[in-house]
């Protein structure tokens, strides 16, 4: 029988490469997007275009509105979204606990569907630094889901997939691309207008930017504006 995973797919640049890399391992892939009130919620259409692209089994979308807590550059539009880059403190971006509840609800569709299996695309390279991106959360949380649950207790023990973690954005995008991901399907900014079109200067545009010059490729995003040449803010990124 073939094994089932649940892959965290948000739409963008890293979850469509896990999705790929999943199905590349033999998975029967099961999407799972979370609609928590993020002002780029236009990604959660991008989700389900990649999961179709990609042959999911099946997109579940699940609402849980994280705006009533705020907190978050991504879900108070009161808070600027930063645009200076990465700096030595944990930008205005991050979201509280987020990947803590995203695994969390990927964790319980597990169980209904009887597999020790769920795929993350954090990574702990070229990203903003996000606390809940690191190996350290993902072993934790593999630990606790093997005390907390009935399956991890009574199964095969609950295995949290992160195959991007170690690698640069250029590394998944060349990866991705062998496997056939279509990357003008992902939004990756956390302004995008409308039709998805990006800002160009917010960190995760910087890093998609970054990844796809590096391969010395051209990213198919779509921007609001033509982005700057040679995309000079990435230096300070480097």
């Amino acid at each position: 029988m073939t094994p089932k995973a649940i892959i965290l797919l948000s739409g963008g640049l890293d979850s469509a490469t896990t999705l790929a890399v999943a199905q590349s391992q033999g998975y029967d892939c099961y999407a799972l997007s979370i609609d928590y009130g993020q002002r780029h919620r236009i990604e959660l259409q991008a989700a389900q275009k990649i999961a179709g692209s990609l042959g999911a089994i099946e997109h579940k979308v699940i609402q849980f509105d994280l705006t009533t807590l705020g907190g978050s550059a991504l879900t108070d539009p009161t808070i600027d979204i930063p645009i200076s880059g990465p700096g030595n403190t944990i930008p205005t971006t991050y979201v509280p606990a987020r990947n803590t509840l995203f695994l969390t609800l990927a964790l319980a569709w597990a169980e209904v569907l009887i597999t020790p299996h769920i795929f993350i695309g954090v990574n702990a390279i070229d990203y903003s630094g996000y606390p809940d991106c690191r190996p350290e959360f993902i072993t934790a949380f593999e630990n606790m889901a093997n005390l907390a649950t009935r399956s991890g207790l009574q199964g095969p023990p609950f295995k949290i997939h992160t195959p991007l973690i170690q690698l640069t954005k250029a590394q998944i995008i060349q990866w991705g691309l062998e496997l056939g991901v279509d990357y003008r399907l992902t939004v990756s900014c956390y302004q995008p207008n409308s039709q998805g079109n990006a800002c160009g200067l917010c960190d995760a545009c910087r890093f998609r930017a970054q990844g796809f010059q590096a391969l010395g490729i051209p990213d198919p995003t779509t921007y609001k504006e033509e982005p700057p040449e040679p995309f000079s803010p990435l230096t300070a990124l480097s």
